[in-house]
């Protein structure tokens, strides 16, 4: 038998999210790219008020409490995080230029790894004393390749982060980026990716998988939002192993105290990035598998799983691989049905950004075909 502590239902279940959700309206939308003819992002003038509705589903007051993320880098192989961000003050190096952010999505997801508050509260990371290592996976717009992001997973096992977050997901480059991959686990390091892009482009057809969340000993991880499902236009997202909060997020952007607000798989990877940071603070002697096998066994069942940072850090496992832990729960109300549901357009009121924030289900597809039938973390 395996022995569990139990979890709190707000860490996996419904949460009230109405207001949460009413509040991030107005919020200038962060992308993922830039038009060449774009400035950089600007500074946002708006704030949050309301505690995120990702931080109740999550339950991270209960499991923040346990750990942050104390003594652990996570790499974040994005558009670069902005070192003088005040959320992430004196927490932040970098590799070459990844220091500066044009484009704000890499410090966006900085901030759901690891903010901390101002003065007036706003988002704050699941690991708020993590340290955040800067690695550029794209070029200063948000444009990026393959070879560019091998580079950067690469380049952030080198310099030791024990948690690598890849902010993007492509549907080529498999063997560069699970060559990378399969270095970074070599040095142990585990990789978090998105199992589908934020996006298509326009008339893109989606791919069955994208790497390097396909790769073998990635953590691969697709997105939900306030009522459990996932957006109508969501690109499919093959073979996720854990589900996060992604849809109507709010976290910092690179200058000023204010916030953006923004919705993908890349998100959620964060809010899981966060997470692996919170397990290995707390159980150092882990490897990045058993750190990976701990967050995918202790989530709430569900296709896919569902992230609980509480459970991963208080379940006890019975050996070293992890047997599956068996958490006393309070029951869940029903999943929202499969079906595709009408989507409410909410105009973010800033940069005449739009936000869509009522989502649908997704279907999973095993991730055994692009795995070879190895287990994430293998």
């Amino acid at each position: 038998m395996t022995a569990v502590v139990p979890t709190a239902l707000g860490a996996v279940g419904a949460v009230p999210v109405a207001s949460a959700a009413a509040d991030s309206v107005g919020l200038p939308v962060v992308r993922s790219g830039l038009a060449e003819d774009d400035p950089c992002v600007s500074v946002s003038g708006k704030t949050a008020k309301a505690e995120p509705w990702t931080l109740g589903a999550l339950g991270a007051s209960r499991a923040r409490p346990l750990s942050q993320g104390d003594g652990v880098t996570v790499a974040v192989v994005d558009t670069g995080v902005a070192k003088e961000a005040p959320a992430l003050s004196g927490r932040v190096t970098a590799l070459g230029a990844a220091g500066a952010d044009c484009v704000g999505h890499g410090t966006f997801a900085a901030g759901l790894i690891a903010a901390t508050p101002g003065g007036g509260g706003g988002p704050e990371g699941l690991a708020p004393r993590a340290r955040i290592l800067a690695v550029r996976g794209t070029d200063e717009r948000g444009a990026t390749t393959a070879g560019q992001v091998a580079e950067g997973i690469r380049g952030a096992a080198d310099e030791g982060a024990r948690v690598i977050y890849v902010a993007v997901a492509l549907d080529g480059g498999k063997a560069q980026l699970t060559d990378a991959v399969r270095y970074a686990s070599s040095k142990d390091a585990l990789v978090v990716a998105p199992a589908a892009p934020d996006a298509l482009a326009r008339n893109e057809e989606p791919a069955p998988w994208y790497w390097p969340a396909a790769a073998p000993g990635a953590l691969a991880v697709t997105d939900y939002g306030p009522d459990g499902g996932r957006p109508s236009n969501a690109p499919p997202a093959g073979g996720a192993d854990l589900a996060a909060p992604g849809d109507a997020v709010v976290s910092i952007g690179p200058k000023g105290s204010g916030h953006f607000i923004g919705s993908g798989a890349s998100f959620a990877a964060a809010h899981v990035a966060g997470a692996a940071a919170q397990v290995r603070a707390r159980y150092p002697r882990l490897k990045a598998a058993e750190v990976s096998r701990r967050l995918t066994e202790s989530a709430y069942p569900a296709a896919p799983p569902r992230l609980d940072p509480y459970a991963a850090l208080t379940a006890v496992l019975t050996d070293a691989k992890g047997a599956a832990p068996e958490p006393q729960r309070a029951a869940l109300p029903p999943s929202p049905p499969a079906a595709p549901r009408t989507r409410a357009l909410v105009v973010a009121g800033v940069g005449g950004g739009l936000v869509l924030l009522v989502a649908a289900g997704a279907v999973v597809i095993p991730r055994g075909r692009a795995r070879n039938w190895r287990p994430a973390g293998s």
